[in-house]
């Protein structure tokens, strides 16, 4: 590749494309799996010109031979349930998140090959640093390890870029040596947290020696609130009283406090508010507790008491509580309002929910992946000059 061409990749587990929106138009996407026909769907609606190269399907049958050419990055959200501390924790056993090793195959059958990709991004939650004990994170290190890679994590928060509090990890790993404008002696807050640092500790000593503490700017702080993103009051459906009462019922005193604090104001207060079981005395109660904060929660998939996140809004004495409508949850994920949305409001939140910030990715993308892409780049140039001489 030469020029202002984009870089290639391949996008596993590719949900609604988000990765492919925040990557943007430095690169080109040359093949794209998910399992999820709901997902995969809204991704060819929204992508059409990816019908001749998406493949929905069980990663497991995916075979090299369906990878056409070299890609420069291999992309893997992979399933998050059984890392998320909200999940059953079963690690890389699990059998969600053991379709990483369905990717991690056919990365390797590519090396085999010698067709590998030059880099590989790796994203899921933060939780995977400490799933059993740190045991999985370093399973998936040595992986990389193992077929050369030169490899470290980041965490990052979309609420550095977006009104959802939404942290994740991000493996990031490169066939070529890392050059040292992109690569630190030592972590560094907030991308290399405490709990990364302990991660770390747990690999080989061979795994160590190829491991990277990369090296970003500070990731910018975001300008825009939760009020921002949302639909205009008389263009969604609220609660009736019945159904917003019994919400407001189940408040903790605490978090009653501050529903009193907010209806007391003359400006226009808007929040969030969840269910969740708490132990009070010894027993398990439903409560329900508010978020003022300006930002949303972390948006999750619409299964289970615990992911039903509302929207509050309190004005001039009154109280208005809903749910998030389809194109608010794809604001929260940096998605832009020409997104085409499914038909049901409920696929739309599990797009959402099991999706990556977009904004994120175009952060990791100027920051580290294109300039790594330059390198590989600039190395394949240098090889092949080389080569051509030595011919001579």
């Amino acid at each position: 590749m030469s020029g202002n061409a984009p870089y290639s990749f391949y996008e596993f587990f590719a949900g609604g494309g988000m990765a492919r929106l925040g990557l943007g138009t430095h690169w080109s996407c040359s093949f794209a799996n998910d399992f999820d026909p709901v997902k995969s769907s809204s991704y060819l609606a929204n992508f059409p010109e990816s019908s001749e190269h998406f493949n929905q399907g069980d990663v497991w049958k995916v075979k090299a031979r369906d990878l056409p050419g070299q890609a420069v990055l291999a992309w893997a959200s992979s399933p998050c349930q059984d890392f998320s501390l909200a999940g059953t924790r079963a690690g890389l056993s699990g059998g969600r998140s053991s379709a990483f090793f369905g990717f991690w195959r056919l990365v390797q059958e590519l090396n085999a090959e010698d067709r590998a990709p030059a880099i590989v991004v790796v994203e899921n939650v933060v939780g995977l640093l400490t799933s059993h004990a740190g045991e999985d994170f370093a399973a998936l290190c040595q992986s990389l390890f193992e077929e050369g890679y030169w490899f470290g994590a980041v965490e990052i928060d979309a609420g550095r870029f977006l009104p959802q509090s939404r942290p994740r990890v991000f493996v990031i790993a490169s066939k070529s040596t890392p050059p040292e404008t992109l690569s630190l002696i030592e972590p560094k807050p907030p991308l290399h947290s405490p709990r990364m640092v302990l991660a770390y500790e747990g690999l080989s000593d061979a795994a160590k020696r190829r491991w990277v503490w990369w090296k970003l700017p500070y990731p910018p702080s975001r300008n825009v609130g939760l009020a921002s993103i949302l639909e205009p009051d008389d263009q969604v459906s609220w609660f009736d009283p019945g159904r917003a009462g019994r919400l407001l019922s189940i408040l903790h005193p605490r978090h009653k406090a501050k529903l009193d604090v907010a209806l007391e104001r003359d400006s226009r207060t808007v929040g969030t508010i969840f269910r969740r079981m708490r132990v009070e005395a010894g027993r398990k109660v439903q409560r329900a507790e508010l978020n003022f904060s300006g930002f949303a929660g972390c948006l999750r998939v619409p299964r289970g008491g615990s992911s039903q996140q509302f929207l509050v809004v309190v004005e001039n004495g009154t109280v208005k509580i809903r749910g998030l409508t389809a194109r608010e949850a794809f604001n929260l994920m940096g998605l832009p309002p020409d997104y085409l949305l499914p038909r049901s409001r409920t696929a739309a939140l599990s797009i959402a929910g099991d999706g990556v910030a977009t904004p994120v990715v175009r952060y990791l993308s100027d920051s580290l992946l294109i300039p790594l892409a330059q390198r590989h780049s600039n190395c394949l140039e240098t090889t092949t000059i080389v080569g051509a001489l030595s011919m001579k």
